[in-house]
C-alpha cells in the first residue's frame, strides 16, 4: 500500500499539472472561438480521440502482465509494439471513413475535413501506452510523470501562441497535434533509458505461443479500454449530431469540467494495476481500500462542481456557457461513481476476468448510445449527462456483482498455469 500511494502521488502530481494548465488552453480556446466555433474544434479532438481509442490496444498491461523478468519484457515489448502498429494501420482506415462520411452526420465544415484526418494520423501515430507500460513495468512513476507533463506544457503555449497568432480553429488544432507528438516522443525516450527496446523481438507470435489466453486477453482488454476511451468521445459526437455544434461545444466543456474525476479514476486504475498483479492474496483488500478512499474523494468533488462550478464556469468561459452548470454537476457525479469503480474494474482484469470487464462496461455504453437522442431531445446537455451517468452506474454496480460472484480470487502473474484465488468478498478476514 505504501508503494501504492507513492506511485498514486506521482500520477496525481502529474494530472494537477495536467489539470492547471487545461485551464490555461480551455479558457482561451472558448472565448477565442466562441460557442459554435468551440464546437468544431471539439468535434475534431474528440474525433481523434474516438479513433485512436478505438483502435488503440492496451498494451501497457501486457507489458505489465508478461513483462515481469528481464526476457519476458523484451518479448512484451516486441508484442506490443507490433500491435502499436496494426493500431495505427486499423486506425487510420477508421478515420479515412468517419472523415469522409462526417457530413452525413457531425455538424463540421467541410474545409475542416482534412484538417481532421491529419490530427486523426497523428493521435494514432502518437500512439504511447507501450513507454507508458514499461515505466509502470519499472514502478518509475516519476519518470513518467515528468515525461507526460510535457503534453500540457507544450499544449497551453500552442494554445497561447494560436490565441496571439493564429486565433481559429485549425490553430488551435495544431497546438494540440503538437502536443500529442512532444509528449509520445518524452515517453519513448524515458521508457528506452529505463529498458532496453529491442526492435528484433518485433512478432505476433512470441507471446502467444507462450501463453495460450494471450489473444483473448489482448482482445478483451482492447474493447473494455475502447468502451471507455472511445465510448465518451462518441458520445459529445453524437450530443453534436443531435443537437449540433453549439450543444457540442458546451457539452464538451461540461464534460471536462464535470468528468474531471474520470481522468483520476485512470490515475488509481493505471497505478493499482501493477500492484494487484503483485499482490497476489491481498489483491482484493487493497482494491477495496482503494474503493473506500476514492468514495470520499468523490463526494468532495460533486460537491465543489455544485457550489463553484457556476462560478468555474464564468471565469473560464464566459456567461455563453452557463447554461451547462447542470450538466456539468451530472457529469461530475458520473465521474465520482467512475472513481469508486476503477480498483473494481482493475481488480477484475488483473485477475484474468478482462472479458467479464468488458462485458459489464459494453451493456451500459450501448445503452447509453441507443437512448441519447432521446435523452437529448427530453432535456438537451442534461438529458445527454444523465445518459453518462446511468451508463456510470450500471457498470460500476455491474464490476461489483461480478466481483461477488466470483467464486476465488487471485492474481498470478502466470494465470494460465492456473488460478488459485482468494475467496470471494464478505468471505475472509480481509472482508
Amino acid at each position: 500500500m505504501k508503494r501504492l500511494f507513492t506511485n498514486m502521488g506521482w500520477l496525481l502530481g502529474g494530472r494537477s499539472i495536467n489539470a492547471v494548465l487545461s485551464l490555461v488552453y480551455l479558457a482561451l480556446a472558448t472565448r477565442t472561438l466562441g460557442l459554435e466555433g468551440f464546437g468544431y474544434f471539439a468535434a475534431i479532438v474528440a474525433l481523434g480521440q474516438a479513433v485512436t481509442g478505438l483502435a488503440n490496444f492496451q498494451t501497457w498491461q501486457f507489458i505489465v502482465r508478461w513483462g515481469a523478468n528481464g526476457e519476458g519484457a523484451s518479448e512484451a515489448t516486441g508484442f506490443a509494439i507490433a500491435l502499436d502498429s496494426l493500431s495505427v494501420v486499423m486506425g487510420t482506415a477508421i478515420a479515412a471513413l468517419l472523415v469522409w462520411s462526417a457530413p452525413f452526420w457531425l455538424p463540421l465544415p467541410s474545409e475542416l475535413l482534412w484538417l481532421t484526418f491529419g490530427y486523426c494520423v497523428i493521435s494514432l501515430l502518437s500512439i504511447r501506452t507501450t513507454p507508458t507500460g514499461l515505466l509502470r513495468l519499472r514502478f518509475e512513476y516519476a519518470t513518467a510523470t515528468a515525461a507526460e507533463a510535457v503534453q500540457p506544457i507544450v499544449r497551453a503555449a500552442g494554445a497561447v501562441l494560436a490565441w496571439l497568432f493564429m486565433p481559429t480553429v485549425t490553430g488551435f488544432i495544431l497546438a494540440y497535434a503538437v502536443s500529442e507528438v512532444a509528449v509520445a516522443a518524452a515517453l519513448w525516450i524515458a521508457a528506452a533509458r529505463s529498458e532496453r527496446i529491442d526492435l528484433s523481438k518485433f512478432s505476433f507470435k512470441r507471446i502467444p505461443a507462450k501463453h495460450q489466453d494471450a489473444w483473448r486477453f489482448v482482445w478483451s482488454t482492447n474493447m473494455s479500454g475502447s468502451l471507455t476511451i472511445a465510448g465518451k468521445q462518441v458520445i459529445i459526437l453524437l450530443v453534436g449530431t443531435f443537437g449540433g455544434a453549439a450543444l457540442l461545444g458546451g457539452f464538451r466543456v461540461a464534460s471536462q469540467l464535470g468528468q474531471a474525476l474520470v481522468e483520476l479514476a485512470k490515475t488509481i486504475s493505471k497505478a493499482i494495476l501493477p500492484e494487484l498483479v503483485h499482490a497476489k492474496d491481498d489483491a482484493l483488500y487493497m482494491a477495496r481500500r482503494m474503493a473506500n478512499i476514492a468514495l470520499i474523494g468523490g463526494v468532495l468533488a460533486v460537491l465543489v462542481a455544485l457550489f463553484f462550478g457556476r462560478w468555474g464556469l464564468d471565469l473560464l468561459a464566459g456567461g455563453e456557457f452557463n447554461g451547462f452548470y447542470w450538466a456539468m454537476v451530472i457529469l461530475a457525479i458520473a465521474g465520482a461513481v467512475e472513481l469508486v469503480g476503477a480498483s473494481l474494474e482493475s481488480l477484475l482484469v488483473s485477475a484474468g476476468r478482462a472479458g467479464t470487464a468488458f462485458i459489464v462496461r459494453a451493456v451500459p455504453t450501448i445503452l447509453a448510445l441507443l437512448l441519447l437522442d432521446v435523452a437529448i431531445d427530453w432535456n438537451g446537455a442534461k438529458g445527454a449527462a444523465f445518459a453518462v451517468l446511468g451508463s456510470s452506474s450500471l457498470a460500476v454496480i455491474g464490476f461489483y456483482v461480478a466481483i461477488l460472484n466470483m467464486q476465488q480470487i487471485r492474481i498470478t502473474l502466470e494465470p494460465d498455469e492456473g488460478a488459485e484465488i482468494p475467496p470471494s468478498p464478505g468471505s475472509g478476514p480481509n472482508s
